[in-house]
């Protein structure tokens, strides 16, 4: 053992021998009761000091009268216990009350201080939106806010009533060098009055592309706004409204995907791709070895499913295929699925 621990053992058995006796001659008091009993065991200067600290540090004994008298009274322990319980419960309070306090400046900080000080790239919002009229409000105020680029899909025409408020966004986001690309479908091409809108939008600078399959209507802008359909195959479904980059860059790149595989506007393509297939045959086969259904590519094309069954038989005999599986896979060698042509051979 080492010697303070000792010492600290005699001390407290010095207590303990000191209380004792007061407890039993309550009649002599605590000031002269204790210098009596600390004579006859003899203590110290020293030993004395500790022992009068350490039953006022266990509650032992008390202060008594008014402040400033130094007089004191022997406490019974269960008293000093109680006193002790009820200091430490009091303490205990004001810890929780503290606690409280920092919690809710953390719930301060937490909410909005926290927000403002986010990075907006990580940020998400997603809304539907059933208002008709608000999408074209938001579609306004978009032409005000853009900054760099509008990407565009039209699966079909543009109503001859918002063909007017079309070009004048399109002059708007030109006087402000804001790059616009328009795609729609090929079909729309045949389209008297859809001819002329394209023309229209092409004067004013608008970069367009057809292509003989367009996914579904969206609008781009910014890397941070995007606005689709809930339902690609319902043009009157739900928008949905989309912010944040995070969201609205899976979006651009299959835009961009769309893109690279539509025609420029203005440029007849061939009736053959350079490998025996139509654009329209090429596109049923990229649909299909995709694992869409004839009813969706039917209604991706604009055709029947009598069209589709026959696009894709015509498909599988250009090929030499016995099967679909077949016919997707010769596809996939020759390079048919992703755009960049057939392979020559060595």
């Amino acid at each position: 053992m080492s010697r303070n621990a000792a010492v600290s053992r005699v001390g407290s058995e010095q207590a303990l021998a000191v209380y004792q006796e007061l407890r039993a001659r309550p009649d002599l008091g605590f000031d002269a009761g204790f210098d009596e009993v600390a004579d006859r065991l003899e203590l110290s200067a020293d030993e004395r000091e500790r022992c009068r600290e350490e039953l006022a540090f266990l509650g032992l004994t008390a202060a008594h009268g008014t402040a400033g008298t130094g007089a004191r009274l022997v406490v019974d322990p269960d008293v000093a216990l109680l006193r002790l319980l009820r200091r430490e419960r009091d303490r205990l309070q004001d810890r929780l009350a503290a606690t409280s306090r920092a919690h809710t400046a953390i719930e301060a900080l937490a909410g909005p201080f926290l927000r403002a000080g986010a990075a907006p790239c990580s940020e998400v919002e997603v809304e539907i939106v059933t208002d008709p009229q608000r999408v074209t409000r938001e579609l306004t105020d978009l032409t005000d806010t853009v900054r760099t680029a509008v990407h565009v899909m039209h699966t079909g025409s543009v109503r001859r009533e918002d063909m007017t408020a079309e070009l004048e966004r399109d002059r708007s986001r030109a006087a402000r060098g804001v790059r616009v690309r328009a795609m729609y479908s090929r079909r729309v091409g045949t389209v008297p009055e859809m001819t002329q809108h394209l023309a229209d939008r092409a004067a004013l600078g608008v970069e367009l592309r057809l292509s003989p399959v367009v996914p579904m209507n969206m609008v781009l802008a910014d890397e941070n706004f995007a606005l689709l359909p809930t339902d690609p195959h319902d043009p009157d479904s739900p928008t949905i409204l989309a912010r944040g980059p995070g969201l609205v860059r899976s979006y651009l790149a299959l835009y961009e995907y769309c893109w690279q595989a539509a025609s420029r506007y203005g440029e007849e393509p061939g009736e053959n791709g350079g490998d025996g297939l139509s654009d329209q045959q090429r596109a049923a086969l990229r649909m299909l070895a995709s694992g869409i259904k004839d009813e969706q590519i039917a209604r991706s094309l604009g055709v029947s499913l009598r069209t589709v069954s026959r696009l894709l038989s015509e498909v599988m005999q250009e090929l030499g295929a016995a099967s679909r599986f077949e016919a997707g896979v010769k596809a996939a060698r020759l390079g048919l699925l992703d755009g960049d042509g057939p392979e020559h051979a060595a």
